[in-house]
Order: C-alpha cells, then structure tokens, then sequence
C-alpha cells in the first residue's frame, strides 16, 4: 500500500462556529461572494447570523443566490461572472452540497479561460482542470456530500443532461466551518437521503478499493456504524443536537479523503447515479438509496468474501456461506434504508425501464474507461450497467 495523503482544509467544527465566519473571512479577503441556495438560509435566520459575522469583521459582501439541487451549469457561469465583476477576493458557500460544489466552480472561474464546461469530463479529447481559484470558506447547513473539505464538485450540463465531476488541487475550501446547529431545520427525508449519501461514499472505497486496507476498513466501519446509530435519532427528532453533530462529523470524516486514503477507489455508483439525477432531477441521496444495494448484490457475486466482511462487522451477520452472508447483510442494508424513508425502488423516484440504455450510455461517456467499462470491483459494462439498473426498477 502506497500513497500520499494531504487534505489543506482548516476545519472549525463545532455548535456555535457560525460566529468565527466573519473571523476567518478576513484572514482570506475584504469583499466576500455568499452563495446561496433556494432562500432556507434566510428563512431560518442563517443567512442573517452569517451577515452580522462578516459585518463585525469588516467584511462587505454581495450574494449569488438561487443555486440549484443538482447545480446547473448555467448558475455557475452566472456567479463566476459576479465573482470577476465585483472583485470578490473570497467565495463563502452557504448552504447544502451543491451550494457548496457550485461556489467551488464559481471561485475557480475568474482565472479560467474558456468554457467551464471544460473542467468537467464529458467524453472530450482535450480537458483542462482549473489551476486556481479564489479562497473558498464552506459553511455547510446538511450532512450529507461530505463537499466542505475537499476538493471536488459535481456540475449538470443542462443543455445535454449530462451530469459530471471536476477535481483539482486549488479547489480544496480554505476553512470549513462546520455547525451542526444548522442542520436541525433540516426536514426529516433530506436529513435521511443525507444519511444514504455519506454511507455510499464511504462503501464505495471499501467495495472497489485495493486489497490489503484493515486500518481504512475499520474507519470505514466506524463512520457505518456511527451513521446507522445516529442517523435515524436525527431523523426522528431534528432538534437533537448530539445526533445532528454526529452525524455532521461523520458526513465529514467519509469524504475528506481520510478513510479513501490508499485505496485508489472508483466511484461507479455514484457515476450511475449522477446520470438519473441528471436526467430526472432527483435528490442525490436518494438515488443512492436505491442504487447502492442494487450495486451491491451485482458486485458481491464476484467477491463475496468481502461483502460476508461487510455482513458480519455492520449487521453481527454469522452465516458460515459468504454468499449468503453477503445477501442477508445487503438486504439488512437496504431495510435500514426503508427504515428512516428512503426510497428503495427506482419507481418510487419515478424512474421506469424506457431509458435503460441511455443512462448506461451517459455514464459511461462521462465515466468510461479506455476499455469502454466503468472501473469499479468488477468494471462493468454497458450491460452490466443496465442490468443492475433493471434490478433496482
């Protein structure tokens, strides 16, 4: 096992960190862009608590609002130009995942030349990463992308529907300030599909990773079974607070590069799972929800010792058959799902069989490799891709 891990984000986690945000702000620049999403940040007081920060520390701002679930291309462009028009020297992305991926884009594109689109693979021949940004502060108000600290962002296209990651150095957030009192507003199906989205990231690795990776494994455990203890208190009473900071930091721990670290892991079911959200404009989480399980009983044919591992650390599984082990282990994975409201079926997000081809295509387009499979434990082909989708209908 070879590697190098390095993640620059300074983390302010904690209740009450919203205060530190004009405090932190300054450090990084004079004149902030806040980027916002739907308007629930000014609803619930967070967007004015965030203000009076940056006022007390001297720090003028102007707004980037109206980002959507699943963020459009279109508004990213649209705050890259505000950025670049009002000589913002620093981005605060205020809200969810996509705020968040959104607000990295825009911090990246006064320096970008060309079409942003660009950043993103889309099956082009020639695509240019971003080499430098803006100073990015990330205040997250849902636990769930794990966006806040590190240094990826998922854009959609919405000219062609096709959904896609960029990943680069200078897009790492410069301070993540992290206050699990801003998710307590959090309704109970988001704060659920939130749950599913942090477990997928984090089985992701521990599925399609190298060989040879206990201590990864045991993290990957941890934040598991943190996520399935903790996550229905939060969906069950939003004001707990204790489950709410649980949860958050476990949101966090899956996607800043820690518990990955080493194990040179794919994505292929959250490739998959772009492609539906593009095309249908679901919440991401609950996607994975459904596609994660139906990945699960696909890949676990082929390396059923794993998902036994799997079985009996989470779910105290202790059939002696790997095979079985694997099955009754994802099937009390999926019933955990089922358990806090989320969706399990592609039907119950409103998906039938009519596309079938054409999410294989889109994903492999955006994720394919030379071979033309989705890299993965196994790789999957078109095939494959639609046969796993047809199980989930």
């Amino acid at each position: 096992m070879n590697f190098e891990y390095q993640n620059p984000t300074q983390l302010l986690f904690g209740a009450g960190t919203l205060a530190r945000l004009g405090e932190v702000a300054r450090e990084h620049g004079a004149k902030a862009m806040i980027v916002t999403g739907g308007g629930s940040v000014r609803g619930n007081g967070t967007f004015d608590r965030a203000v009076a920060s940056l006022t007390a520390a001297g720090v003028s701002f102007v707004e980037c609002g109206g980002v959507e679930p699943n963020p459009r291309l279109s508004s990213v462009k649209r705050g890259g130009e505000i950025a670049r028009r009002e000589k913002c020297d620093v981005v605060i992305a205020l809200g969810g995942g996509s705020v968040m991926d959104a607000a990295k884009v825009m911090a990246a594109a006064p320096f970008y030349e060309g079409d942003l689109w660009e950043m993103f693979a889309h099956g082009q021949a020639d695509r240019r990463r971003p080499e430098r940004a803006l100073p990015v502060i990330t205040v997250p108000t849902l636990a769930a992308t794990g966006s806040e600290m590190n240094s990826g962002a998922v854009v959609t296209d919405e000219a062609t529907a096709i959904k896609s990651f960029v990943g680069a150095p200078c897009l790492y957030p410069a301070v993540a300030v992290v206050d699990p009192e801003l998710t307590v507003s959090v309704p109970k199906d988001q704060t659920a599909y939130g749950v599913c989205d942090l477990i997928t990231h984090v089985t992701e690795a521990y599925f399609n990773g190298v060989d040879g990776t206990p201590v990864q494994d045991r993290f990957a455990e941890g934040v598991i079974l943190t996520a399935l203890e903790y996550g229905p208190k939060a969906v069950a009473n939003g004001t707990d607070l204790e489950a709410r900071a649980q949860v958050q930091w476990a949101s966090v721990v899956a996607l800043n590069g820690w518990v990955q670290a080493g194990t040179l892991s794919p994505y292929p079911v959250h490739m998959i799972e772009h492609t539906l959200s593009a095309q249908h404009d679901i919440t991401h989480g609950a996607g994975l929800a459904v596609v994660n399980p139906a990945w699960m009983r696909f890949a676990a044919k082929s390396r059923p010792e794993r998902f036994a591992q799997f079985a009996k650390r989470i779910f105290g599984i202790k059939n002696d058959d790997p095979m079985k082990a694997a099955t009754e282990g994802i099937d009390h994975f999926e019933a955990f799902h089922r358990s806090i409201g989320c969706p399990t079926r592609l039907s119950e997000i409103g998906i039938d069989d009519t596309q079938l081809d054409r999410y294989a295509d889109d994903t492999l387009l955006v994720a394919g490799n030379a071979e033309g499979q989705l890299p993965g434990r196994p790789a999957m082909t078109k095939a494959d891709i639609v046969e796993v989708l047809r199980s989930a209908l």
